[in-house]
């Protein structure tokens, strides 16, 4: 009985200490050699690429609304509809799915008012602009989202639209292996990108 105990408890710190702890530096050790941006949580120095931020500026590219965030605009509180899931309305770590389906009176309410917003800064939205994704914390959207942005950007930036296409094209990542998925574009990357121009 003694014996089988001894074993039990040996088995049991060999193995905490091999895949408890040796294990986890080892596996932590070749991230940080070999993938550190990606180890580090893909941060540049205006954010995440992996999570969506606040775009409120008409200055900037804005992402998709976030579920638990400020999803519909409110221009008398300067609420942009923006999809930043860290901070939803003051309260940090609040993202998650709404839960609201197509017969949701809320839902529409809400998607009405970011419709406005939309058309209060000169875009006419598409659907992702105004609808959430799965995660409420996508940092992507398509070529179409960007495009129907340009006179937003372009009145604001002094940019001309024809710069701004160019930016959208060289910004835009294929879909992998060219046949997974659709093409997209990262928000922060891209803004990163414009206000890059012409330095």
């Amino acid at each position: 009985m003694l014996l089988h105990l001894r074993r039990s408890f040996t088995m049991a710190v060999l193995c905490l200490v091999v895949f408890g702890f040796i294990y986890t530096v080892a596996g932590t050790g070749v991230a940080q050699v070999f993938f550190n941006f990606q180890a580090n949580g893909s941060l540049t120095s205006h954010g995440s690429l992996l999570v969506g931020q606040n775009w409120t500026s008409p200055k900037f590219f804005h992402g998709r609304p976030d579920d638990a965030g400020p999803y519909a605009a409110n221009t008398a509180k300067n609420i942009a509809g923006g999809d930043n899931p860290l901070v939803a309305n003051g309260h940090s770590g609040s993202s998650g799915a709404t839960n609201l389906g197509p017969r949701s009176a809320v839902l529409l309410a809400n998607t009405e008012a970011l419709v406005a917003y939309w058309h209060s800064m000169g875009v006419t939205p598409t659907p992702d602009l105004v609808t959430t994704s799965g995660s409420g914390y996508d940092p992507d959207i398509s070529p179409l989202d960007a495009l129907v942005q340009i006179p937003m950007v372009a009145r604001a930036t002094g940019r001309s639209p024809a710069v701004l296409r160019a930016l959208i094209a060289r910004e835009t990542h294929p879909a992998q292996f060219g046949f997974l998925g659709a093409s997209y574009l990262n928000v922060l990357q891209l803004n990163e990108a414009l206000a890059n121009l012409g330095r």
